[in-house]
């Protein structure tokens, strides 16, 4: 495989394609490398590639002249590869589709970065080995480069050690062990020493997910997975957020079909729907706040009938899923009722398919909240909270579909969509 390097510090990789791996792939022919300095492109005497940036701002940007020129000059440049921490992550399938090419052209930028017409005169692919920040784009090129350098047949040798890997599979990898067997009087796990090979490969399967779901849950939402491993995930012990997270399903003051603020009826269908939502997510509770007596009298019914009486005995799942609901006259009483159980004042958080109330949280915003205190999430029928009860809250959580022109939802469908966003609990 060939890489074309653009970059003006070429000297910047002598060293680390000259050694281990790289260097032994690289004097048997296996990977071959050429490097093109835009500066040689430059029409100056000065041999210049930046300039100042139109509308004034700090550093200097790269011409697109001397690289254009630069990267039209390479006769086969393949997938031209831009590193940016903006762009879509370098992942390991992607490294897979650019080990199956011919050539791969990397350009590393400098300075500020580049006259963004570069974009739209070459075809380039960006890509994201983190979104730190770096003084050029060199170390990214170098971390692609060896990511698709092991995936080309015979640089590793063993083609198998590559599928092995981490994320190869969708997953972390198994830990490692080698002799001694007992080391400071930590000793190697009995099963990779039995010799029984369906053990050990279980075994390691094991610890893949354990280690993915403790350190990179994310990745569970691809992975491939079956029956056995759904078991073994469960039954590994977790910290789940959610216990964290309370809805409050708010009746007053909310916004009536004239626009008014008035109190709604209760819904049984809101009240079952969302108990079972929040009993699937594992959430701290859910209250129902309404200041009318009847409807406070009706919600006891339907949660006696379904917690003590022959609801309970005929379906234990929406037993234990109404068991968590609780009745509060005011949006107060249930903010009362959390910082009583938890010691916390929980942060408050209103919903709106408006932006009505700063500041705007996002989902991972309240997700990071959830790690070391409790959150309140406030949901109003009808057609919505009243703009007093939005007023009242610590903030507000961004509106669903906001990029949308249509993005109102039922309460049952918007409370699914938030509790999700906020979770990221798919496992």
């Amino acid at each position: 495989m060939h890489f074309n390097i653009v970059t003006l510090f070429p000297e910047f990789f002598d060293s680390p394609l000259n050694t281990a791996l790289m260097g032994r792939a690289r004097e048997s022919g296996l990977l071959s490398f050429s490097f093109f300095n835009p500066r040689d492109y430059a029409l100056d005497r000065h041999r210049s590639v930046d300039d100042r940036p139109y509308g004034g701002g700090p550093g200097m940007i790269i011409m697109p002249e001397p690289l254009l020129r630069c990267l039209r000059g390479i006769e086969k440049p393949g997938c031209i590869v831009v590193p940016s921490p903006g762009a879509r992550p370098f992942t390991q399938s992607r490294a897979r589709e650019f080990a199956a090419k011919e050539s791969l052209t990397i350009v590393c930028g400098r300075y500020e970065g580049f006259d963004a017409r570069l974009g739209e005169l070459a075809l380039l692919e960006y890509a994201s080995v983190g979104e730190a920040v770096v003084n050029g784009g060199e170390v990214a090129a170098l971390m692609i480069m060896e990511a698709v350098a092991r995936l080309v047949p015979g640089f590793l040798g063993k083609e198998e050690s590559a599928d092995e890997e981490s994320f190869s599979r969708g997953l972390l990898e198994y830990p490692h062990y080698t002799r001694p067997d007992i080391f400071e009087g930590l000793a190697v796990p009995e099963v990779l020493r039995c010799g029984d090979h369906a053990k050990i490969a279980a075994w390691r399967r094991e610890r893949s997910l354990e280690s993915t779901l403790r350190l990179r849950p994310d990745l569970l939402e691809e992975a491939e997975l079956d029956e056995s491993d759904g078991d073994c995930l469960r039954a590994i012990p977790r910290e789940r957020l959610g216990r964290n997270l309370y809805l409050c399903l708010v009746h007053y003051p909310v916004l009536l079909k004239t626009k008014n603020s008035g109190a709604s009826s209760l819904t049984n269908l809101d009240i079952h729907d969302i108990a079972r939502c929040s009993c699937g997510y594992g959430l701290g509770g859910l209250f129902i706040s309404t200041p009318l007596q009847d409807q406070a009298h009706i919600l006891q019914g339907i949660l006696r009938y379904w917690t003590q009486g022959a609801g309970a005995a005929s379906n234990p799942d929406r037993a234990r899923a109404l068991s968590l609901v609780r009745h509060v006259p005011d949006i107060a009483g249930a903010v009362a009722d959390i910082e009583k159980g938890t010691g916390q004042r929980p942060l408050v958080l209103g919903t709106s398919a408006e932006w009505r109330k700063a500041p705007v949280y996002t989902p991972s915003m309240a997700r990071e909240t959830l790690v070391s205190s409790p959150v309140l999430l406030l949901l109003g029928t009808s057609h919505g909270l009243a703009p007093e009860a939005l007023a009242g809250c610590d903030g507000q959580l961004r509106p669903l579909r906001f990029l949308d022109a249509s993005r109102h939802f039922s309460v049952r469908g918007a409370t699914t969509a938030y509790i999700d966003r906020i979770l990221r609990d798919f496992y």
